[in-house]
C-alpha cells in the first residue's frame, strides 16, 4: 500500500512531492480554469464531463458538497471513469497522519481571551513542539498577531520568545495581555517586534525554533526560506496561500523547480475551499447562499454598465456582508460607487438569474474543488522539500481535526529526527 504523504520514515517529502505533482500536473488546466460563468469551461468539454456534471440531481450535488467532492463523486456509480480515477488518486496522495503528541498543559487563566477554536489549535501545537523547544535557545513566532502562541509558549517552556508581526495595534494588545499575565505568574520573556516580512529581511539563528501558526501566503514561504538558510528547526501551519504580493508563486525547492511547479495567485485561492456542513464561520448552506448573492451583485453591477470581473464585486466590502442577502449588499455596493439604490425589479431579476446560473456553476466546479487539498499539499511539500535539500528531517501531518479549522496541515522540520513529534494513523483529507 502506498504510504500517506508526509508519514513514512522510509520515504522523503521530496518523493511525496513527486507523487503529488504526478497527479496534479496533468490537471493543471482544471486548477487554472475557475468557474466564473455557467458556460462549461474548455477542460470540462475536452474530457467529456459536461453532460455528467450538469445531469447531477440536487441531491447528488448536495451529497458531493456535504461529503467533500472527492468522496461524493467516487460514490456515484455513473461518474466518468477518468473523473473517478482522478478522485481516487487525490485521496491516495493527500492522506496525512495525525499528531499523537499530548496537548500542552496550561491553566485556564492563561487561556482567557482566546476563542475556543484557537485554543484547540494552540494547545495541540504547544504539545507537539515540546521536543523541539528543548533544543532551542529562542522561539520566534512569525506572523504572531496579538501573540497568543508566543505568550503561552513563553509561559509553558520558560524560553525567550519573540512575537513578530507587521500590525502594531495587534502587537500592542498582545503586549498588554502579556503584562497582565505577568502579574500572576511573574516574568514572561516575550518580546513583541513589529516587522513586515514582505519589506524587511527575516533572519534566524541556528538554535532558534521558527514557528508560524497560520502564516499566510508569502509569509510561510519566507519563513521556510530563512529557516533553511539558518539551519534552524521549523513548525509551520499553512494558511491563505493566495496572500502574496507576487502575481505567481515560484517553486522553492529544486524538486518543484524541475517539475515546473508554478501557480498564479488567483489559483492559490482554491486552497481555501473546504466543503463542510458546518464551516468555521457559517454552515455550508449559508456559504453557498452567500456565493449566490455575490453572483447576483455582479450581475446587478454589470446591468448598471460597470465592467466587473469575478471576485471584484465585493471590493471594499467585508465578504461576510454577503450573508445578509442581495438587498443590503447591493445598497452598500452602489452607495460606495455613488449610484442610486437598487430597485425591487432589479433585485428580483438578478436574484433569479444568479440562482439559475449558480446551480449550473456549482456542478461544473466539482472537479476543480476536488483538487483544492491537492494544490495545498503540493505547496506544503514544496516547502518541505526545500528544507530537506538543506539537510533537515521533515514530517507533515494534520494538526487538528477539520471541524476546528480546515487550515490544519502542519510541517515540522529539524536537523535531528528524534526531535520530531509522534504521529498517529493516517487520516483521509
Amino acid at each position: 500500500m502506498e504510504q500517506p504523504a508526509g508519514s513514512s520514515i522510509d520515504t522523503t517529502r521530496r518523493e511525496d512531492l513527486g507523487r503529488v505533482l504526478d497527479v496534479l500536473t496533468p490537471v493543471l488546466d482544471i486548477v487554472r480554469g475557475p468557474i466564473e460563468s455557467p458556460e462549461p469551461p474548455p477542460w470540462c468539454r475536452a474530457r467529456g464531463w459536461t453532460e455528467f456534471l450538469l445531469g447531477l440531481s440536487d441531491r447528488e450535488l448536495e451529497t458531493c458538497e456535504r461529503l467533500g467532492t472527492t468522496s461524493g463523486l467516487i460514490e456515484l456509480s455513473n461518474a466518468p471513469r477518468e473523473l473517478s480515477e482522478l478522485g481516487a488518486a487525490v485521496q491516495r496522495v493527500t492522506r496525512l497522519p495525525r499528531l499523537a503528541s499530548p496537548k500542552g498543559e496550561l491553566p485556564q487563566a492563561a487561556l482567557r481571551g482566546i476563542r475556543e477554536r484557537k485554543r484547540e489549535q494552540v494547545d495541540a501545537l504547544l504539545g507537539a513542539v515540546t521536543p523541539l523547544v528543548e533544543s532551542a535557545r529562542r522561539i520566534v513566532d512569525v506572523g504572531a498577531g496579538s501573540g497568543h502562541f508566543s505568550r503561552l509558549a513563553a509561559e509553558l517552556f520558560e524560553r525567550e520568545t519573540w512575537a513578530l508581526d507587521r500590525d502594531a495595534a495587534r502587537l500592542r494588545r498582545g503586549s498588554e495581555r502579556n503584562q497582565e499575565r505577568q502579574r500572576s505568574v511573574g516574568h514572561l520573556r516575550v518580546r513583541f517586534v513589529q516587522l513586515d516580512v514582505g519589506e524587511q529581511a527575516l533572519q534566524f539563528e541556528a538554535d532558534d525554533l521558527a514557528v508560524g501558526l497560520h502564516a499566510c501566503g508569502e509569509l510561510g514561504d519566507r519563513l521556510v526560506g530563512a529557516a533553511s538558510a539558518a539551519g534552524c528547526d521549523v513548525v509551520l501551519v499553512s494558511c491563505c496561500l493566495q496572500k502574496t504580493r507576487a502575481e505567481r508563486r515560484l517553486p522553492l525547492s529544486q524538486t518543484a523547480a524541475r517539475a515546473g511547479f508554478e501557480l498564479q495567485r488567483n489559483v492559490l485561492g482554491l486552497t481555501n475551499l473546504t466543503a463542510r456542513v458546518q464551516g468555521v464561520e457559517a454552515t455550508l448552506s449559508a456559504n453557498l447562499g452567500a456565493r449566490e448573492t455575490r453572483l447576483a451583485l455582479r450581475y446587478l453591477l454589470r446591468g448598471r454598465g460597470l465592467a466587473v470581473n469575478a471576485g471584484e464585486e465585493m471590493r471594499g466590502i467585508n465578504r461576510r456582508r454577503a450573508q445578509a442577502g442581495l438587498d443590503e449588499l447591493a445598497k452598500r455596493a452602489l452607495a460606495r460607487l455613488g449610484l442610486p439604490a437598487p430597485t425591487a425589479l432589479e433585485l428580483q431579476a438578478h436574484v433569479a438569474e444568479a440562482r439559475r446560473d449558480h446551480a449550473i456553476m456549482r456542478r461544473l466546479a466539482l472537479p476543480r474543488n476536488m483538487l483544492a487539498r491537492l494544490v495545498e499539499l503540493a505547496v506544503v511539500l514544496d516547502r518541505a522539500a526545500l528544507l530537506e535539500e538543506h539537510g533537515a528531517h521533515v514530517r507533515v501531518a494534520e494538526l487538528v481535526e477539520q471541524r476546528v479549522t480546515p487550515r490544519n496541515t502542519v510541517l515540522f522540520a529539524s536537523s535531528q529526527a528524534e526531535r520530531l513529534p509522534m504521529f498517529a494513523a493516517a487520516a483521509m483529507c
